[in-house]
């Protein structure tokens, strides 16, 4: 079932360049997902795989930034409906498919992808959320090691899968791509400057000399503390965030 009109937002990302439809209630896209697509080295008109796509958010930041040829699986038909909608209306064509990512259709299977994004599930086992969706969207049900293995066997010889997720789950996502990807790239990502990194954006290239490069952290906000009204993001967030920049590794 469907969202009703009402239960919608039409929300601002990248400064205002895409407006996307998003539920009041249930999961909601904050920055993880630009700074998933920020971190995407797509080149135009290659392809892109995102797996648990939402309501488009990744997808459609990188395609602001460089027209590629998406393609998104999401296991909520609610949300596959949005990323369809959002697609649609921002002019873009994705083909969103609604499917359980440990068991793609066929003609998914058969495809290879110049880049996979993901943005997994944070939390493990717990206390539900009253939302369903948010649950879903958040609470890792689907094991890490699926999504990694679903990842790297989409992409192509040559591919490049990009993921953002928790920073004490990087020996976890090292370890799953170790033995089948080629150079691995980890960025860490801080709220401040002197901050532990509470988030980690990984990229890992199949094709390319095994080797594993650990990258200057981004600081995403000025200063020691938030001490006024705004954002505060530091000018490299800044760019990401506001104007559609790339994030440079």
């Amino acid at each position: 079932m469907g969202f009703a009109q009402d239960e919608l937002t039409h929300d601002a990302f990248l400064g205002g360049k895409l407006h996307l439809w998003q539920p009041r209630k249930g999961y909601r896209a904050a920055t993880d997902p630009v700074l998933l697509a920020a971190s995407c080295p797509a080149k135009p008109g290659q392809t892109v795989l995102e797996l648990g796509c939402g309501v488009g958010t990744a997808s459609l930041c990188l395609h602001t930034r460089v027209p590629v040829k998406l393609t998104g699986i999401e296991l909520q038909s609610a949300y596959a409906a949005l990323a369809r909608r959002n697609s649609a209306e921002v002019g873009t064509s994705m083909d969103v498919i609604e499917a359980d990512l440990a068991h793609l259709p066929a003609d998914i299977r058969a495809r290879s992808f110049d880049h996979v994004l993901l943005n997994p599930p944070y939390y493990g086992p717990g206390t539900a959320s009253p939302d369903q969706g948010r649950d879903t969207a958040l609470r890792e049900q689907t094991p890490l090691a699926a999504w990694i293995d679903a990842a790297l066997r989409r992409a192509g010889p040559k591919g490049c899968v990009t993921v953002i997720h928790l920073a004490e789950r990087v020996g976890d996502l090292i370890e799953l791509l170790n033995s089948r990807a080629g150079l691995i790239e980890i960025k860490p990502i801080a709220s401040r400057a002197g901050k532990p990194a509470r988030r980690v954006l990984l990229r890992a290239h199949k094709g390319r000399a095994a080797r594993s490069i650990l990258h200057n952290p981004l600081v995403l906000h000025d200063g020691a503390t938030h001490l006024s009204d705004g954002d505060d993001y530091s000018e490299e967030a800044t760019r990401i965030l506001r104007h559609g920049c790339s994030l440079d590794f």
